[in-house]
């Protein structure tokens, strides 16, 4: 599987962006999918995971209320949808696929696909 992410950019404290992340080699219809991040000098931490069977949706608590994950299977496609961003947001988001055959993957557990990386640059 590979896995490209796009619409990272600048943006003001308060703006929105919608990351995207295409992935080719395999439909994404049994994995489980996630963002994380990495700001400059810390390590990299998960922001939202959501599993297969899309029943199972979750979001670091900084991120809660402002950003929503969600998948186009068709198009083979996750999204990350991020409002009212905040000085804090900046990093390079990276989007990850793990197997999840039973529909209840963590990804905690780990990811066995990465994306390289979309910049997000929150700045007035």
């Amino acid at each position: 599987v590979q896995l490209v992410e796009s619409g990272g950019g600048l943006v003001q404290p308060g703006g929105s962006l919608r990351l995207a992340c295409v992935a080719s080699g395999q439909t994404l219809y049994d994995y489980a999918i996630g963002w994380f991040r990495q700001a400059p000098g810390k390590e990299r931490e998960g922001v939202s995971c959501m599993d297969s069977s899309d029943g199972g949706t979750n979001y670091e608590d900084s991120v809660k209320g402002r950003f929503t994950i969600s998948r186009d299977n068709a198009k083979n496609t996750i999204y990350l949808e991020m409002n009212s961003l905040k000085p804090e947001d900046p990093a390079v988001y990276f989007c990850a696929a793990a197997l999840d055959l039973d529909g209840d993957y963590d990804c905690r557990d780990g990811m066995d696909w990465w994306g390289k990386g979309t910049l997000v640059t929150v700045s007035s």
